[in-house]
């Protein structure tokens, strides 16, 4: 494979080089064949793969474990928003209600009793007053103040990237692996048409031999 074959490969839309199949390994050799040098090519191909492989394995675990984090801070965060916009929707009614007050079971909205993660095992209990403003983790030690409005529009996007990366790694996984499974092919094609040759010709120096034995006898 060389580098001339190696430009002219398919790729998949994130440019990894598709592997050709050997159908016919004699041609793939041509009349010079050189097994030891094609299969030391398919054995760096292969490594190259399975790094790939690697990589975006690990990139797909990280995905997974991020898209259910994320999830559940827009769930939390758009229940804010609608108990925000429930408390003004009786505000609102409230105000065009003339000379009434509203008592301990009127419309105002208590604060909300929750619990929050410590740590994998470890809880605790909070009260949450009304806000209009929550705090997002950024990554790398990063934290910013959001409106309801904007939290959910970011978080949104970033679901909806984070999905959208997860479904092309899971792409890219599977045709690395049938990239891989086609190398390993040829590898076997390659080797057992090497063991093939070498046994021939030694079948063949041995019927020569004899030949030559039996003239000279």
């Amino acid at each position: 494979m060389s580098d001339v074959a190696t430009e002219k490969q398919e790729r998949n839309p994130r440019g990894i080089p598709k592997a050709p199949f050997i159908a016919d390994v004699a041609e793939f050799l041509g009349p010079h064949p050189n097994p030891e040098s094609a299969l030391k090519e398919f054995q760096t191909a292969l490594a190259k793969y399975r790094y790939m492989d690697h990589n975006l394995s690990q990139r797909r675990r990280g995905l997974e474990d991020k898209i259910p984090d994320i999830k559940k801070t827009l769930a939390m965060v758009e229940f804010l928003q609608e108990r925000r916009e429930g408390k003004q929707a009786d505000d609102t009614e409230g105000d065009d209600l003339d000379d009434e007050e509203v008592g301990d079971g009127g419309s105002a909205v208590r604060p909300l009793t929750t619990t929050f993660e410590l740590n994998d095992t470890l809880y605790a209990e909070a009260q949450l007053d009304d806000t209009d403003t929550v705090y997002l983790w950024l990554g790398a030690n990063v934290m910013l103040s959001y409106k309801l409005p904007a939290a959910i529009a970011l978080l949104r996007s970033k679901l909806e990237s984070a999905q959208s990366s997860l479904a092309t790694v899971i792409e890219d996984l599977e045709f690395l692996r049938e990239q891989i499974t086609v190398m390993e092919v040829n590898t076997a094609r390659v080797y057992n048409w090497d063991v093939k040759r070498r046994r021939e010709q030694r079948e063949k120096e041995a019927k020569e031999g004899k030949a030559v034995g039996t003239k000279t006898g």
